[in-house]
């Protein structure tokens, strides 16, 4: 009889194993939240998110905007994220194209959602606090359109660049309220100064009085710029408690070009591991720098051989899989 309820335990722990194994991400995570500090899913458990970002909604890059890179990716590179990156500047980004661009958008994170994956919806802009109105309204279709869908996550400013904290703490504080009277939960990700990488500032006088705010944090590897000093501000960040997610990062320098420099990599990788932060990896494109996952004209829908991917490319993927094992 013992043997019985043993065999009988054993096989239901292997179904719920495998069960378990198959379920999307967005099905195993649920809905995120910000508790203590620290980015958890519906169990209270870092669920450290792992994918890529699309590159800008523009250029080069463009072309990949469309469900079938985003099932490829989820399919194939095993990702549990990926980023919508929305050019608002440049010529026919948002401020000139407001309607294609949020198409755009809209048509990554709907598969996104097909697929069970978490998506976030980038303003990727470096002077957001120029355009407050577009970002308003954009936030205001977005926030409408996708309440309380758990795989959406708003980005609401890429890299605040040569800005102080008051600047981008101002911004958002008239960018969240517009968020939050239609979407009341779901997790919105503030920038800090200086592209992302002065969050121990943010983290001295974060924003207060909103639920589920999270903070990005952006590195780029190999950049002798981006080494231990930056890593000890983020420590100081996270010891403050204020909640990181690397919504950026890439394997080259600070320009998505220079060097791959494999042990700085992986150094980052191992930071981003054992602090279990959630990251998305710059970036989708054809573009010839150091950054980019793709190989010149590799196919617009997915469907990538080894031969379609730069080194960064069969690096990040081969991450990705090992992983998500």
């Amino acid at each position: 009889m013992m043997r019985q309820v043993l065999i009988i335990l054993l096989v239901l722990t292997t179904t719920t194993a495998i069960l378990a194994q198959n379920l999307t991400p967005v099905a195993r995570n649920g809905a995120l939240k910000v508790q203590d500090g620290e980015l958890v899913n519906q169990h209270g458990i870092a669920p450290q998110l792992r994918g890529i970002s699309l590159s800008w909604s523009l250029w080069k890059g463009r072309k990949y905007y469309n469900p079938g890179v985003v099932s490829w990716l989820a399919d194939d590179f095993k990702i549990s994220i990926i980023r919508a990156a929305m050019g608002v500047e440049p010529d026919g980004g948002y401020l000139q194209q407001p309607a294609e661009q949020q198409k755009m958008i809209t048509d990554v994170v709907d598969q996104a959602i097909r697929d069970g994956i978490y998506v976030l919806i980038d303003w990727h802009d470096h002077n957001a606090n120029l355009h407050v109105s577009d970002s308003k309204e954009f936030f205001k279709q977005m926030a409408k359109k996708y309440a309380g869908v758990p795989n959406v996550i708003y980005e609401i400013w890429n890299e605040p660049a040569k800005t102080d904290w008051k600047t981008v703490k101002d911004y958002a504080m008239q960018i969240i309220p517009i968020i939050r009277k239609y979407d009341k939960d779901n997790v919105i990700v503030v920038g800090s100064p200086n592209w992302d990488q002065d969050v121990d500032i943010a983290a001295a006088d974060p924003i207060a009085g909103f639920n589920n705010i999270a903070y990005s944090f952006h590195f780029y590897a190999s950049d002798p710029y981006h080494q231990e000093a930056l890593r000890v501000r983020a420590d100081k960040a996270i010891k403050l408690g204020l909640p990181l997610i690397v919504t950026e990062w890439g394997v080259g320098e600070a320009n998505g070009d220079g060097e791959f420099n494999m042990h700085k990599t992986q150094t980052w990788l191992k930071w981003a591991e054992d602090n279990k932060l959630s990251w998305a990896n710059w970036n989708i494109t054809d573009k010839h720098e150091t950054t980019a996952i793709l190989q010149k004209d590799a196919p617009v829908y997915g469907g990538w051989t080894e031969a379609n991917l730069t080194p960064a490319g069969l690096y990040i993927r081969n991450v990705l899989r090992e992983l998500s094992k």
